[in-house]
């Protein structure tokens, strides 16, 4: 079911000024996206040091910030990668980058986001980033998060889709079955993460396998669902990215709206 935006940010802050009209367009789901990436961008300035999202959505933001390098629009721009795909992807564009431990502090992160709740809280990770991705936008002064419509949710996990945990591979059926029974409650079923057809275990850049968990119901308090999850052992982060984002830019039917955290 569609949810109305942008009042659909009820505690936050709209700006008008940042309504920006695309109703007469029959847009395609990956030109939305492209949308949103591209106002994301207009909040870089020189000198910055930018981190550098995963994803279909954070993809157009990277490629847009190569563009302003080369055209001379920016500079001096260091770029902070969160999976190795998009630091391949920026070095092929001839973004320079670096890390956090020569930056510490990073001035912006634009990324997108799988799930975004009406307090602004998201589910990241169904791409397999959500460790690195959380500590370069944890070290972020600003975190824009660009997504399209069909990303808004009542509550997290209510898209049916996954809730992603990274957890080490030792014992990773013994892990999965602690994370179920955390939220039996809320009906929840794990899944180990496989590709190809033989089914094997994803492994994420960090050499790590990743649980998705899916919730018939709301989980309820995400802080003690968070301190829950972070309490197992063998368990290395979670897709839940809880009172981090600053900005959130979302596109659809009705236009481009840039909701800013109060």
């Amino acid at each position: 079911m569609a949810i109305a935006y942008p009042q659909f940010f009820k505690p936050k802050k709209v700006e008008p000024s940042l309504m920006v009209s695309v109703s007469s367009v029959n847009l395609s789901q990956d030109e939305l996206k492209k949308i949103a990436a591209y106002k994301a961008v207009e909040f870089v300035e020189s000198g910055m040091v930018v981190g550098l999202g995963t994803g279909s959505t954070a993809k157009h933001a990277v490629d847009k910030i190569a563009e302003l390098l080369h055209t001379g629009k920016l500079k001096n721009i260091i770029g902070i990668p969160t999976s190795k795909i998009t630091h391949e992807q920026a070095v092929s564009l001839g973004i320079p980058l670096s890390d956090l431990n020569k930056h510490p502090i990073v001035d912006l992160s634009i990324d997108g986001a799988d799930e975004v709740d009406q307090e602004m809280n998201l589910v990241k990770g169904r791409g397999g980033s959500l460790l690195r991705e959380k500590m370069v936008e944890a070290a972020s002064k600003k975190f824009i998060v660009i997504v399209d419509e069909s990303k808004l949710v009542n509550y997290l996990g209510g898209s049916g889709l996954a809730m992603p945990v990274e957890i080490v591979p030792f014992c990773w059926e013994f892990t999965l079955k602690r994370l179920e029974m955390l939220f039996i409650e809320a009906g929840c079923v794990g899944k180990l993460r496989t590709v190809g057809e033989n089914g094997e275990a994803y492994v994420t850049d960090n050499g790590n396998y990743i649980i998705d968990l899916y919730f018939k119901k709301d989980m309820g308090d995400l802080k003690a669902a968070s301190d829950a999850i972070l309490r197992l052992a063998g368990v290395v982060e979670h897709g839940m990215f809880i009172d981090m984002a600053t900005t959130v830019i979302v596109a659809g039917k009705l236009g481009v709206s840039v909701t800013n955290k109060e």
